[in-house]
């Protein structure tokens, strides 16, 4: 826990000295790191694939290091707040809370437990967000601790409240999403989605793009498919055995029945364990035909 409260402060100062465009996508680096230390403290098996997966992630994260942009000079909190009211942002975050809102309010009651993207929806159109005000308010600290008091103006406030509600909206569906569905499935999607709008919402907000060439930007964007490629490729194959395919469930099984059957005859246990198992009345009604 002291670990992971001073990696979220290390990140949460990043912020500050950083532009998003690059904080950002350099979070796949902790995949790597756990990878390679289950590997070692807990003697988990890390095969050809996750080898590869670590690779691409280290390759993409030192292409965008390279070739990230700036950081933007700025001397007040005042001067990110009339990035923030810009009507370009003012849209996309418009944007953003409108589909936050239909989603939470319509599609979760009716499709939240069936459909993965739902939950994920919600988590990474607020994370987008909820990082762009925390680098406002990491910037505001930052001046504040180099002598320029920043916490007199109402902004570096409603930045404050801005991230609190933001990270608990976020939070709360990234558990009901891990809760309902597999974590295999959920991690590679949930940072693909939150990392693409974050540096939407950066190159929107702060102009990242506007400090470089085209060369650049898309030199950028290929290290960021790059640790997407990485990414997706250590999480599908992290359960492979022995060269065989992973089988995972998408969803994770609710109330189960005490001989770990699905109400509906639906499997409940990896295709690696054996057969999958079915329920009696499925296999009643198998038996009758």
């Amino acid at each position: 826990m002291i670990t992971m409260i001073v990696g979220e402060v290390a990140n949460f100062a990043a912020y500050a000295f950083a532009p998003a465009i690059l904080v950002t996508p350099l979070g796949a680096l902790s995949i790597i790191i756990s990878a390679v230390l289950a590997r070692i403290i807990l003697r988990e098996n890390l095969h050809i694939f996750g080898i590869l997966g670590c690779i691409l992630c280290v390759v993409g994260s030192t292409t965008i290091v390279l070739h990230a942009p700036p950081e933007r000079e700025i001397e007040s909190v005042a001067e990110v707040w009339d990035l923030a009211t810009e009507p370009a942002f003012l849209l996309y975050a418009a944007v953003v809370l409108a589909a936050a809102f239909v989603l939470i309010f319509h599609f979760v009651p009716q499709y939240g437990q069936t459909h993965i993207m739902v939950y994920i929806g919600v988590c990474s159109l607020f994370g987008s967000l909820s990082v762009m005000s925390v680098k406002a308010l990491g910037i505001a600290l930052k001046l504040t601790f180099s002598g320029m008091n920043q916490l007199v103006y109402p902004q570096t406030w409603v930045f404050t409240l801005v991230v609190i509600a933001c990270i608990l909206t976020q939070m709360n569906y990234l558990n009901k999403a891990l809760d309902t569905f597999n974590t295999a499935v959920v991690s590679p999607i949930y940072y693909t989605m939150f990392t693409s709008l974050t540096i939407l919402a950066s190159v929107i907000m702060f102009k990242d793009w506007d400090r470089q060439n085209p060369t650049q930007i898309v030199t950028e964007m290929c290290g960021f498919v790059t640790i997407l490629s990485g990414t997706f490729l250590l999480h599908k194959t992290k359960d492979m055995v022995d060269g065989l395919q992973p089988h995972l469930p998408i969803r994770i099984p609710k109330h189960a029945e005490e001989d770990s059957y699905g109400a509906e005859g639906i499997p409940l246990r990896s295709a690696a364990d054996g057969i999958p198992l079915r329920s009696p009345r499925s296999t009643e009604s198998f038996r009758s035909t």
